[in-house]
């Protein structure tokens, strides 16, 4: 008994070591029925049966899903609040073990886990990680896998329990008045990568004392990949996890493995506790971010690989750029040890470069050539050992968009790890950015939250005149002390300018909420507001919504406050405009959400408003399982800029929470796979009003927007594909009553973070029974991909309700002078 108080402590002192995590499981109790080897004896071998070694190979033909002829109701205040159905999940969980041999069994179970022969929990995916498919439906998948066989802490043995994550994909049905559900399993179904093992990063050369080399299976996990859909309708998803334990005490000292692994003591806890177990082993996890890239196909429910990045990267983020090419960011190689020592002593060339990489997330930038599937580094690197001149600090997860001049902006948001802060960089990231492709380089726009232009001010380059190892450093401080003075003396009004914007900050009434909410945010999400047209057709602003999440405390090397705030604020960057960079930064105090919000999704709907799904109202990364969680949807008015309380959902969903919107017009609602309680096992105190801790949720509900329930217009005919500066026409019902045509870009989630989420109003003018619609010329404003093209009017029953119609599908293609690609026209 004192081993096993020892091993507890040692978890819980281990917990300052640790950042991302997920849930456990339950036991496979409930189980109903059975095919292709039922729930026991031995497994059937008829031809259907799919093989173990290769899952679903050849994957099932995919059937496209539709929308058209939903009926929808509403009782009461549903009417006003909007209501959730559900939840629904997958009926089957499939598996091989010691006893199937090379077949797999299939149990149809409405339990989210169950127990196979070996002792093992198997468990149905939740949604950490969804997108929209053209065909309209819904690839996701799972959120670290394998921790629902955590026994005593997932510190100390997740490294060796964890496996590569499952994909599925969801069909709500073909046309008709409900949804219709089913569920397939791509091929492969965690995606594929590395097969034969990733050549992780050890600390020392050959992986010595970790067990990077000896875990199979759990080498290639797409959990905190990000993914993005390419202009073809493909889904890319970009790094990924290796799980291994470093330092490890098999790798250091086999015996003492042993004399765990033949150790099988079960505790039993009061309650519906759970139990607490010996592992087979112990030593403190990694989690290193993949180089790989893979690429799914809707057309034939596949995975594939595509060129590898120079860097590996754990929770980096995408943006589609104006020519169709995929530009990434950030992202660490090593989360919890992020010290690269293993080049350096193996004698590789890129030793001292890598080390320098140390302590920091991953600073150099990277294109992916959509015509040749290869990637490259952004910028010149005139020095080997320093970064490339287009590197820049970013936290991981970056809140990135692309706006309408086609530069990449950073909106000072994303996530903090590790207890002691996630980079010696990370007080940079309270600076709002704009990345140029064409130059290469960084822009600094602002102090995130405050009306301060620094450009203006010279000091356009400050970050990366605080970044040691850029190679720009000696010029960038030079031209920043210069900049600063020729501000302050040759542009006296300019310079006072920006001076009295920074007092009328001060003196503004929402003053305590512009200073609080000031500066980095972590946990929550950025929505980009609707694109408008000015009056003369042109896109020249664009406005962020950032609300909830955890202050930052950056500056403190924290990873962030523990308790969530309500703050919102509205970012905005005017581009064509008048300064020095062309650019033009500002921000607004908005009103707050109704209560603190961590991890809340973000969902922007057709009629222009923003939704926010889920979370918590404190960290569950910092303290998992100490939280309670927030389950009343709130809805933010662009008009008063409010937040209004909506319906309640049914389910409590927290950490890799998911929302997305659907076809036509309700949102799908899923995922939470929480950190194990404390980061020891799966202990529920559910009961104690706290979140649900018992492992992940593979169920999925649905939230329908009182909109749904008015009379809506109707899309009767419009094009399938369009050109950048293309006319269309759009049959409709009643084209005088229509106030607004929207296209709206075909989610791609994960972490809160889509960057390609937009949503483009077009100019549009009533024509007989039909609307003419202009489509931007410009493809920074629309890049090519998949749409939902939705047309919007006012309710005829009085209450001034937006009520958009069901989408019509539309696919934007790629400029024509993009040779070479499957989506050329």
């Amino acid at each position: 008994m004192k081993n096993l108080e020892r091993l507890i402590g040692l978890g819980l002192l281990t917990t300052a070591l640790v950042a991302c995590g997920g849930g456990g499981g339950s036991s496979g109790a409930g189980t109903t029925a059975s095919t292709g080897g039922g729930g026991g004896g031995t497994p059937s071998t008829d031809d259907g049966t799919p093989r173990a070694e290769d899952p679903m190979a050849p994957a099932p033909a995919p059937k496209a899903s539709s929308f058209d002829g939903r009926q929808y109701s509403c009782e009461g205040d549903e009417c006003q609040v909007g209501k959730f159905e559900g939840p629904f999940a997958e009926p089957t969980i499939r598996y091989s073990d010691s006893t199937t041999g090379d077949m797999m069994r299939v149990v149809t179970t409405d339990d989210k886990c169950l127990e196979d022969a070996d002792g093992d929990l198997r468990c149905k995916p939740a949604a950490g990680s969804i997108a929209l498919l053209p065909d309209n439906r819904l690839l996701y998948f799972n959120a670290l896998e394998g921790t629902e066989n955590v026994e005593l802490s997932i510190i100390a043995e997740f490294g060796f329990v964890s496996v590569n994550d499952q994909t599925r994909v969801l069909n709500l049905g073909p046309a008709g008045a409900e949804d219709d559900l089913s569920w397939q399993r791509p091929s492969p179904v965690d995606g594929g990568a590395n097969v034969d093992g990733n050549d992780s990063d050890t600390l020392l050369p050959g992986g010595f004392l970790s067990d990077a080399e000896s875990t199979d299976g759990n080498d290639g996990a797409l959990f905190c990949s990000d993914l993005i859909q390419l202009a073809d309708g493909r889904i890319m998803a970009v790094g990924g996890t290796d799980y291994y334990n470093e330092p490890s005490l098999g790798a250091v000292f086999p015996p003492a493995r042993d004399l765990l692994g033949s150790i099988d003591l079960e505790i039993p806890l009061p309650g519906n506790l759970g139990e607490v177990s010996i592992p087979d082993d112990i030593g403190v996890v990694e989690l290193e971010g993949l180089k790989d890239a893979r690429i799914f196909n809707p057309e034939d429910n596949s995975w594939s690989q595509t060129g590898h990045m120079t860097h590996g990267r754990w929770y980096p983020t995408l943006v589609t750029l104006q020519d169709g090419d995929v530009f990434v960011a950030s992202g660490v190689t090593k989360l919890l040890k992020p010290v690269y020592t293993g080049a350096l002593l193996g004698g590789e060339s890129t030793g001292l470069r890598e080390l320098l990489q140390s302590a920091d997330n991953v600073r150099t930038s990277e294109t992916y050539d959509l015509e040749n599937g290869t990637w490259s580094e952004n910028g010149d690197r005139p020095f080997s050992a320093l970064d490339t001149t287009a590197g820049k600090p970013l936290p991981l997860f970056p809140r990135l968009h692309l706006l309408p001049n086609g530069h990449v902006f950073y909106n000072a948001a994303g996530q903090a790890f590790n207890p002691f802060g996630q980079s010696y960089n990370q007080a940079q990231w309270n600076f709002v950015s704009a990345y140029d492709p064409e130059e290469e380089l960084w822009t600094d726009l602002g102090y995130a939250g405050l009306n301060l232009q620094l450009d203006e001010l010279g000091l356009d380059r400050v970050t990366s005149a605080l970044t040691l190892t850029s190679p720009n450093l000696l010029e960038d401080l030079i031209g920043t002390g210069s900049g600063l003075l020729s501000s302050l003396l040759g542009d006296t009004l300019g310079s006072l300018e920006q001076v009295g914007n920074l007092l009328g900050d001060v003196v503004d009434p929402k003053v305590v909420n512009r200073v609080l909410g000031a500066g980095f945010r972590g946990s929550t999400f950025s929505i980009m507001m609707p694109l408008r047209p000015d009056e003369n057709g042109a896109y020249n602003k664009a406005s962020f919504l950032t609300a909830g999440g955890v202050l930052g405390l950056v500056a403190a090397n924290s990873p962030g406050s523990y308790l969530a705030v309500p703050n919102s604020r509205l970012d905005t960057v005017e581009v064509n405009a008048d300064t020095e960079s062309g650019m033009r930064y500002s921000s607004e105090i908005v009103g707050n959400l109704n209560g603190p919000r961590w991890y809340p999704s973000g969902v922007l709907l057709p009629d222009g408003s923003v939704m926010a799904f889920n979370g918590a109202n404190r960290d569950e990364v910092v303290l998992p399982g100490s939280a309670v969680p927030v389950q009343t949807v709130e809805r933010f008015d662009p008009k008063t800029q409010e937040w209004t309380e909506m319906a309640t959902s049914i389910k409590a969903r927290t950490y890799h929470n998911t929302a997305l919107l659907l076809p036509d017009g309700r949102v799908l609602v899923g995922g939470h796979a929480p950190i194990n309680t404390a980061y020891l096992f799966s202990l529920n105190l559910e009961e104690l009003g706290l979140s649900p801790n018992d492992g992940r949720d593979p169920s999925f509900e649905i939230y329908s927007p009182p909109y749904v329930f008015k009379d809506r217009p109707e899309i009767i005919q419009a094009p399938s594909e369009v050109d950048h500066g293309d006319t269309i026409q759009i049959a409709v019902d009643d084209a005088s009553a229509i106030n607004e045509v929207m296209m709206v870009r075909r989610t791609s989630l994960t972490h809160l973070v889509d960057g390609d989420q937009r949503n483009v109003v077009l100019p549009h003018t009533a024509n007989g029974n039909s609307v003419r619609v202009q489509i931007p010329e410009n493809a920074a404003v629309m890049p090519a991909g998949h749409y939902m093209l939705f047309v919007n009017r006012v309710a005829s029953d009085g209450s001034g309700m937006v009520v958009p119609s069901v989408s019509a599908p539309v696919q934007v293609m790629l400029p024509s002078s993009t040779p070479g690609l499957v989506v050329q026209r």
